[in-house]
C-alpha cells in the first residue's frame, strides 16, 4: 500500500511575503517637446471635465476651436528651453523621487510612478503592481494641496482603471499634505541655506493658479469662499478643501520653516488658462508691483510642484526672471522643487508605512 504524503510543516513552505504596492502620481507631461506629442497630452489633459469646469459642448469647442489649433506649437516651443537629454524634467525628477521612496520602503514595497496625463499611464502603473503580486495599494497623488482638477481627478482615474477588473487588492488613496511636516521641513532644510546666501529683500510663493469657479465648488457653505479678502483666514468646514487656503498655509509654513520674516512675503498664482476669472492675485501682474516698492532681489518658490517642470522651470526660471530685469530687478533666485530629495523621499516612505 502506498504510504500517505506527510503533511507540510512551516518549515517546508515558502509563503509569498506581504508586499504593499505603492503608486506615485504626478500630473503629466507629453512624451517629446515637439508639437504632435505635445497636441496628445493637451488633448487628453483638458479634455478631463475636471480641468475644464465647462459643459461638455463648450469644453469640446474651447479644445478643439481655440486651443489645440495654436497652443501646441508654442507650448512644445517652452518645453525644448527646458527638455533634457535625459528626457522630460518633471518625469526624470519624479523618476528620482520613485527610485529614493523604494530605496527608503525596501523589499516588503513594490513601487510605481504613474502620471494623470501622458504616460506611464495610472492604468500600466496599477497592472504592475498586480504583476508584482501586491496584496494591498497605496497611492499618493503627488499635489501638496488639494484640488478636484488634480487630486480628485487621480482618485476618478484609479477606479475608472480598477472598475473593469473582477478583482483587485484593498486600496487605499492619500489626501493632500500641504503643511505635512515631512513636506515642509524637508523644503526648508533643502532651501534655506541657499536662499540666506541669495539674501533676497523679498520672498514670492507663487502657487499654480485655479478658475475661481473650481474654488467656489469646494465650498460646502456655498458662500464662504471668495466672498470676503480674507475668507481664507477665517477657520471652518470651507477650508477643508480649499486649495487657495491651503496655498496661504503652506507658504506660511514655509516661511516658518526657511526662517524669513512674514512681512517680507508675497502670494501669488500663476500658470491661468481662457478667459473665466481665475484667482488672485496673478504672479506676472505682482511683478510690478514688487519693482515700483523698490524690491531688487526677488526668491521665488513654487510650492503646488513637488518636481520642476515647464510651469517652474520656463513660465518662472525663463519667462518671469526675463520679465523681472526688464522692470529694473537685479536677480530673480528660483528655489528648486524637492524633485528626488532624499529628506523628502523619506517622509513619503513614513506617510505610505502609516498607511499599509
Amino acid at each position: 500500500m502506498t504510504p500517505m504524503p506527510k503533511p507540510h510543516s512551516a518549515e517546508d513552505t515558502n509563503p509569498i511575503p506581504h508586499k504593499t504596492g505603492v503608486l506615485l502620481v504626478n500630473l503629466g507631461t507629453p512624451d517629446a517637446p515637439e508639437t504632435a506629442p505635445v497636441r496628445r497630452y493637451l488633448r487628453q489633459f483638458l479634455s478631463d471635465r475636471r480641468v475644464l469646469t465647462l459643459p461638455a459642448p463648450l469644453r469640446w469647442a474651447l479644445l478643439n476651436l481655440v486651443i489645440l489649433p495654436s497652443r501646441p506649437a508654442k507650448s512644445a516651443a517652452a518645453y525644448r528651453k527646458v527638455w533634457r537629454e535625459d528626457g522630460s524634467p518633471l518625469l526624470v525628477h519624479s523618476r528620482e523621487l520613485e527610485s529614493g521612496v523604494a530605496k527608503e520602503l525596501g523589499e516588503d514595497f513594490h513601487v510605481e510612478l504613474a502620471m494623470r496625463y501622458g504616460n506611464p499611464s495610472i492604468e500600466r502603473g496599477l497592472e504592475a503592481l498586480e504583476e508584482a503580486g501586491a496584496t494591498r495599494v497605496v497611492v499618493l497623488p503627488l499635489f501638496p494641496q488639494y484640488a478636484s482638477s488634480v487630486t480628485a481627478s487621480v482618485s476618478a482615474e484609479v477606479f475608472r482603471c480598477i472598475d473593469s477588473k473582477g478583482d483587485f487588492p484593498p486600496l487605499d488613496i492619500l489626501g493632500d499634505f500641504h503643511v505635512a511636516p515631512g513636506f515642509i521641513d524637508s523644503w526648508g532644510e533643502m532651501a534655506r541655506a541657499d536662499l540666506q546666501n541669495f539674501a533676497p529683500d523679498h520672498v514670492l510663493f507663487s502657487f499654480h493658479g485655479l478658475p475661481e469657479d473650481q474654488i467656489r465648488a469646494s465650498d460646502p457653505s456655498d458662500g464662504h469662499c471668495l466672498a470676503s479678502d480674507g475668507c481664507c483666514e477665517a477657520p471652518g468646514p470651507s477650508l477643508r478643501r480649499c486649495y487657495r487656503a491651503q496655498c496661504y498655509a503652506t507658504a506660511k509654513a514655509l516661511t516658518g520653516s526657511l526662517n524669513i520674516e512674514a512681512e517680507t512675503t508675497s502670494v501669488s498664482f500663476q500658470s491661468r488658462l481662457g478667459p473665466r476669472p481665475w484667482i488672485q492675485p496673478f504672479t506676472d501682474i505682482e511683478l510690478p508691483k514688487l519693482a515700483e516698492a523698490g524690491h531688487r532681489r526677488l526668491a521665488v518658490f513654487c510650492p503646488s510642484f513637488v518636481s520642476d517642470c515647464l510651469e517652474t522651470l520656463e513660465e518662472i526660471g525663463i519667462r518671469l526672471r526675463e520679465q523681472w530685469q526688464e522692470l529694473g530687478g537685479e536677480e530673480l533666485w528660483l528655489s528648486p522643487c524637492l524633485n528626488g530629495d532624499p529628506r523628502f523621499a523619506a517622509a513619503v516612505a513614513d506617510w505610505i508605512r502609516a498607511r499599509a
